[in-house]
């Protein structure tokens, strides 16, 4: 049953609001454009095309939420961070969205 999960991708959702009080780093990848117009505060910006460049921003050791406009780039930047070493990685989708779910 545990591989029909990886496969459909039916894990249960993550508590965000206490991955965020256990101290979870938000990595919102959209631009910098994008960001400034809007953004859940604390998150860090770090755009997709330059998130190779900037892991050494994120800690390693603590969990890694990755959000964007609609979840699409936040998939590819929590794929490329676990393909790095990151343990932890949750994709909260886009920030509207995830502002929601942990307000």
């Amino acid at each position: 049953m545990q591989w029909i999960k990886k496969i459909f991708g039916t894990e249960p959702e993550p508590n965000w609001k206490k991955l965020v009080q256990d101290g979870a780093q938000i990595i919102d990848v959209r631009t910098n454009g994008e960001f400034a117009s809007g953004h859940i505060p604390g998150s860090i910006n770090i755009p997709l095309q330059n998130i190779r460049n900037n892991f050494s921003r994120i800690k390693k050791d603590k969990q890694v939420i990755t959000c964007c406009a609609s979840g699409m780039r936040s998939a590819s930047a929590r794929t490329l961070l676990k393909a790095n070493g990151f343990k932890e990685v949750y994709n909260g989708g886009s920030w509207i969205s995830l502002q929601n779910k942990i307000s």
